[in-house]
């Protein structure tokens, strides 16, 4: 790769996990608002409860309490859906995949433009406080079908070249690394080795949120009924194969991606980012979810998600890092902090 194109495949990286990004956050808190009204009985306490562990999951604790005091319904929306001084913001997303689509604007077609141009004038405008005000469940739907056409679109209209296949990258390293924190949301509530023995209706309707969460819950459901246990919604996003959010599936479609980028069969590697792939994929297959329990699903998550860090860190190393002038490296680098910082908080 030369240095152009190291510049293309860094922003087209950048462009598929921003959108990939927002799409899932919307996901989570339009699930955790609704989940509220299944609640009863809720006062500060329960309702902090509720609130913080959705901003831990993100790794957004210490950058949530620097903008504000408590984690309550709307200091919480506000700074996971608004807020430009939360770069993982719904918004800051939606601008940064913008603005890393605009540097490659002749690398996608003017229907993807359009669409996503249409969805950053969308959350800029004053409109998207009043959809917001009127019904945050309208608010995101725009931004997940907004998301959803993207990928319809990218896939049905964009060459599925060297370049494309690094916004896949990035697309799957995202969605698995949120599809585990995702899951991580209710880890409290769990024994910190072992399965629950048992699970209360309220920490069902938790779990059944997680599923939510992940738009997962016709799925789960085709497989498992309507019984909802921890066990069986972290073997179903962790192991299920068919599953196109479950961290094995993400793995998968990650470890094909980066041999299409470089045409190193399964089996071998060239870079330290396929053999972190390929031995994590492999994990994924072999692993059972009551090995997980027995280590514990929390700690078990907060390894996967450095060693998904370890693979994007890989990927750059081999591929863009190198290629870089001093002078075209700033804003990489300032989006490879930002993701540093994330995983450093959580």
């Amino acid at each position: 790769m030369n240095n152009m194109l190291s510049r293309v495949a860094n922003c087209l990286y950048w462009m598929s996990r921003y959108i990939e990004r927002a799409e899932n956050i919307a996901r989570m808190v339009d699930v955790n608002l609704q989940l509220l009204l299944d609640y009863r009985d809720l006062n500060d306490e329960s309702l902090l409860d509720h609130w913080m562990p959705v901003v831990q999951s993100n790794g957004e604790e210490e950058a949530f309490l620097r903008l504000h005091k408590k984690a309550t319904g709307r200091t919480v929306t506000e700074f996971l859906v608004f807020q430009l001084e939360n770069p993982n913001s719904i918004v800051s997303s939606i601008v940064q995949a913008r603005e890393n689509a605009r540097m490659v604007r002749d690398q996608i077609t003017m229907e993807y433009w359009e669409e996503l141009n249409r969805l950053y004038l969308f959350v800029r405008s004053p409109e998207a406080r009043k959809v917001w005000r009127q019904s945050p469940s309208e608010f995101f739907q725009q931004i997940k079908e907004a998301s959803l056409h993207l990928v319809g679109i990218g896939y049905a209209t964009i060459l599925h070249n060297e370049g494309w296949w690094f916004s896949q990258a990035g697309k799957f390293i995202e969605r698995a690394d949120k599809t585990s924190r995702i899951l991580d949301v209710r880890y409290e509530s769990l024994p910190e080795r072992g399965v629950p023995k048992s699970v209360s209706q309220t920490e069902a309707l938790g779990w059944q949120a997680i599923l939510r969460s992940c738009s997962a819950w016709d799925a789960y459901k085709s497989l498992h009924g309507a019984e909802v246990h921890p066990r069986l919604v972290a073997d179903f996003l962790l192991f299920n194969e068919d599953f196109p959010r479950s961290a094995r599936f993400c793995v998968g479609e990650l470890n094909a991606a980066l041999r299409h980028i470089s045409g190193v069969p399964s089996g071998r590697f060239c870079n330290d980012a396929e053999k972190l792939a390929g031995r994590l994929e492999a994990e994924l297959q072999f692993s059972t979810v009551d090995e997980i329990f027995e280590q514990g699903l929390h700690g078990y998550l907060d390894q996967f998600q450095t060693r998904l860090n370890n693979v994007g860190n890989a990927l750059f190393d081999a591929y863009i890092f190198q290629e870089f002038s001093n002078e075209g490296a700033e804003m990489m680098i300032q989006q490879e902090e930002q993701q540093q910082q994330r995983k450093e908080a959580s």
